[in-house]
């Protein structure tokens, strides 16, 4: 489990082809690796990942071809990756509960300073999600994107806005988006909870 807290941003450096699958290398220099073990679990762009060798800078990692189908930002060189470990049960949970399971794959509709305020170092985000998991996103809500634990300021059927600060702008890879940018998908897990729990009592 994750929390959405990005702790380091990595950087894709080498991807060698296995059959339908991949072997990635990962610069994770700014990340603090003493912690971390062989098939220990790390969080890219909100896809939880196995560490299978540590190098000095970085380490490797197994991605299937399935994972590449159903998520983005895994299968270039030079793709900045947002990471984070795996939480531990002492931590704080400072943004909520992610798995590292992504839902779908959304497309960026807008990304620019929120209407009406010029002056803002703040960015509106516009994103249009899958309609499969649109129905689980609600204003005021959590949402995951590449592993960024944010909140949902407004919803228009498919479509949902976030406010990004500056600080998490500098602090992840969500400054490099642009209107038609693909983004990796979670939703808050609760709404599958509470949609299961309706269904049962429909039934």
């Amino acid at each position: 489990m994750f929390t959405g807290i990005i702790q380091a941003v990595g950087t894709i450096t080498a991807i060698e082809e296995k059959g339908q699958d991949v072997r990635l290398t990962v610069d994770s220099s700014k990340l603090d690796l003493g912690d971390v073990g062989l098939g220990d679990s790390i969080a890219h762009n909100g896809v939880c990942l196995t560490v299978i060798e540590k190098l000095p800078n970085g380490y490797l990692l197994d991605v299937s071809a399935e994972t590449l189908n159903v998520t983005v930002g895994l299968d270039k060189v030079g793709n900045l990756v947002n990471l984070e470990k795996a939480m531990r049960l002492s931590d704080r949970l400072g943004g909520h509960l992610v798995s590292g399971h992504v839902d779908g794959v959304g497309i960026v509709k807008s990304f620019a300073t929120p209407e009406g305020e010029a002056d803002s170092d703040c960015m509106e985000l516009v994103i249009d999600a899958p309609t499969n998991i649109a129905r689980y996103i609600a204003k005021k809500g959590s949402i995951t994107v590449n592993g960024v634990s944010l909140t949902v300021n407004k919803v228009d059927h498919t479509a949902f806005s976030i406010n990004l600060i500056p600080h998490t702008l500098q602090e992840t890879n969500l400054h490099q988006l642009a209107p038609g940018s693909k983004v990796n998908l979670e939703i808050d897990l609760i709404a599958r909870y509470v949609e299961r729990m309706n269904q049962f009592d429909r039934a």
